[in-house]
């Protein structure tokens, strides 16, 4: 995998799955344009920061990024668990807003410069809540598979310009948006062992993935929905 001078944008890169992703570009000798509210101490030297909102004005993207862009990684996302009846319209919009709209958003600012690359990946992140019915994830998992499904219009849309959309659908993730979900050994033990492999996935497990599907490695795989999710989307083991 060689991503050496490749020009990769990591919206929502400060923490989380994003800040593994920054980390393992800087490895891979990547040049970083990060996207964020707010920057991390944890960012190696080298990364180029824009501050904003992906839900207000970012009009200052387009001066932002360089002329070619080689790959666009939106890791931006939420965790809106209720129960169905408690779930408000803001609720419901506020997901949409964030996980699609604000993707569809970059992605169109950023689109003359993915399109002048001469081959670049867009790789999105759902949720293995979009296809696998779980109680209290309805808006979440409704603005997932928007996302999916957005993906999938882009790829075929994008082909025959040579960009390539892809979307990774990971499962609970220790990170610090799923902090209330992990905040205590006993719920840390009851999360892994929904998952056929026992165990919670790590940013890793996932930034891994995104940086291949970045790469000329994958340069031929395009519309896929890949799970990250220690088998639960597709195996009962029990």
């Amino acid at each position: 995998m060689n991503l050496s001078g490749k020009n990769i944008l990591v919206v929502g890169g400060s923490s989380g799955i994003g800040l593994s992703l920054v980390k393992l570009l800087h490895q891979q000798n990547a040049n970083i344009y990060a996207v964020s509210r707010s920057s991390s101490e944890e960012w190696p030297d080298g990364v180029h920061y824009l501050s904003a909102d992906v839900t207000g004005n970012i009009d200052a993207l387009e001066m932002f990024l360089p002329a070619h862009l080689h790959g666009l990684v939106y890791s931006v996302g939420s965790i809106t668990l209720k129960p169905f009846n408690r779930l408000t319209a803001d609720d419901f919009l506020n997901d949409y807003q964030l996980n699609v709209v604000g993707a569809a958003r970059i992605i169109q600012q950023a689109s003359k410069q993915l399109k002048s690359a001469a081959g670049a990946s867009i790789v999105l992140i759902s949720s293995v809540a979009a296809k696998t019915g779980m109680p209290y994830h309805a808006s979440i998992a409704a603005a997932k598979g928007a996302v999916e499904g957005m993906a999938l219009t882009l790829a075929a849309e994008l082909a025959y310009q040579q960009v390539r959309v892809n979307v990774v659908a990971p499962s609970l993730t220790d990170t610090p948006l799923a902090q209330n979900l992990l905040s205590s050994p006993e719920k840390r033990e009851a999360s892994a062992k929904r998952h056929p492999l026992g165990k919670i996935g790590q940013p890793e497990d996932i930034s891994r993935l995104v940086a291949f599907l970045l790469s000329t490695d994958s340069s031929w795989i395009t519309g896929q929905v890949i799970g990250v999710d220690g088998g639960l989307g597709k195996l009962k083991t029990s």
